[in-house]
């Protein structure tokens, strides 16, 4: 699979033929990508299909189940995506300049073939959110498939026609959106990069005629943005403390494509493209989509009688058949979109690091794809319970990961790369360490996680469970200097 991108752009890196003992840690997808030509655009691209996906509405439609007002909500949502606006361009920048994919970059801390261990924990987590979101997205095929033949609804039922949680419409829409991310991945970047440039804008236009819709349905007098009826109202430090979490959650939520960035960050043309890019994909492309998001979800309460967290759900209610089909397919578009390029091409890379001489990144994805089956991912993200939950566990893991690679990167390393070391088991290359695996990554890894899941699994500490993340990466990357500065 050629990963690579337009033939026109000059190669900044020379190309490493594979050959010889080290084939282990090589492979055409894992070598330094040839050519770096993708423009500020084709990052506001990337983020747009992140967030403009069923998946980002949901998440921020769930901040109001924890009783906060409308204003703390935004306001919540707008810091949280500041925080990781800021991350993504720092995790952007090793990719960048090595041309090099997440697994490949994390042998600089955890040693040629402890990357492994990186590897193989964010690929499973990749695997969790694929599936997540695709089920997410073949709730929407669901509803259009009961709209255009109502007589399937028995079949839509898990008690009558179900089997692992799931009805068999569930099933088979979960199979089609399955196969149709699997080809456009197999079709490669180029393909996958004109479909999220196409995904992402629709989005705004179908959100944009939703809320005229709802507006012209409900009138001007009967719009307000304080939404009421959706968890019990909060006040002093109590509503302090929540909107703290609602912050830590928006932060969780991006969490995944923010590791994941790299993959992507590889094919900049430079660092001042990428921060572009993220700054009008993040904050500002954030700030009016969930401007969009918090508008609708405050009309469904006037316009259908109770306030609606999904977007599924309320676009299933509008009385045009058209409508409601234009509108589900571009739910399930936009969140294809991001599931391909946040979750499925990071997963493949990930496991075809783990064999490169055996692995190829079309075998990586294939594995990654048949893996969301087996997480059964809507006993993941079911309720807001479990979608609190789950985003909690995946945090704990992804904080120490991206905290490590940070701190060796820019601290440790002092942003100095040898790239041809990144693909050498010789004892001289500088990455190597006994066995190939740096103890200091791995036991700052363990000590990080450890402390996440403290707050997670502990009743006693359950106030910090929202803030998995920050506990992992600080004290991963604290973990592994201190560590790192004794080894010295």
């Amino acid at each position: 699979m050629n990963m690579h991108t337009r033939p026109e752009a000059v190669s900044r890196f020379p190309v490493m033929q594979p050959g010889g003992e080290d084939d282990r840690l090589r492979n055409r997808d894992l070598l330094p990508a040839e050519r770096q030509d993708w423009s500020w655009y084709d990052y506001l691209s990337f983020w747009m299909s992140d967030v403009h996906s069923v998946g980002g509405y949901v998440t921020a439609g769930n901040l109001f189940t924890l009783g906060l007002p409308s204003g703390l909500v935004f306001a919540a949502l707008l810091a949280g995506v500041l925080i990781v606006n800021v991350l993504c361009n720092l995790v952007a920048v090793p990719s960048q300049r090595t041309g090099t994919p997440f697994p490949v970059v994390c042998r600089m801390s955890f040693g040629v073939l402890g990357a492994n261990i990186p590897a193989l924990i964010r690929g499973v987590i990749a695997v969790c959110w694929y599936g997540i979101q695709t089920w997410l997205a073949s709730n929407a095929l669901v509803v259009l498939a009961l709209r255009l033949v109502p007589g399937l609804t028995p079949w839509a039922e898990v008690r009558l026609h179900g089997m692992l949680g799931l009805s068999t419409v569930g099933w088979g829409a979960f199979a089609l959106l399955w196969l149709v991310q699997a080809a456009i991945f197999w079709r490669g970047i180029e393909t996958i990069r004109r479909f999220i440039e196409l995904a992402g804008p629709a989005v705004y236009a179908v959100m944009i005629a939703l809320d005229l819709y709802l507006l012209h349905r409900v009138g001007w007098r009967h719009f307000s943005l304080q939404i009421s009826g959706v968890g019990a109202p909060l006040h002093g430090g109590t509503l302090v403390w929540t909107g703290v979490n609602a912050v830590a959650l928006v932060v969780s939520y991006f969490s995944g494509p923010m590791l994941n960035f790299g993959d992507f960050a590889r094919y900049g043309r430079g660092v001042s493209d990428i921060r572009r890019g993220n700054f009008w994909g993040l904050p500002f492309n954030f700030v009016g989509f969930s401007a969009l998001t918090i508008c609708t979800i405050a009309l469904t309460a006037p316009a259908f009688g109770h306030v609606m967290i999904d977007p599924v759900e309320t676009v299933a209610h509008i009385d045009s058949l058209t409508a409601v089909i234009f509108g589900m397919l571009t739910f399930i578009i936009a969140t294809a979109g991001i599931n391909i390029v946040a979750n499925f091409v990071s997963a493949s890379f990930d496991f075809s690091n783990l064999s490169p001489r055996h692995i190829s990144l079309r075998g990586g994805g294939m594995i990654a794809a048949a893996g969301s089956i087996l997480i059964m991912p809507w006993k993941l993200y079911g309720s807001p319970h479990l979608m609190h939950l789950t985003l909690d566990v995946l945090a704990t893991f992804i904080g120490p990961l991206f905290g490590i690679l940070v701190c060796d990167y820019y601290i440790v390393r002092r942003r100095q790369v040898d790239v041809a070391a990144l693909y050498t088991t010789s004892p001289q290359g500088c990455y190597w360490y006994r066995n190939g695996i740096n103890p200091a990554a791995v036991v700052a890894l363990l000590i990080a996680v450890l402390v996440g899941s403290a707050g997670v699994f502990i009743p006693a500490l359950s106030a910090l469970s929202g803030f998995a993340w920050f506990m992992g990466c600080l004290t991963g990357g604290g973990s592994y200097l201190a560590l790192m500065k004794l080894a010295r």
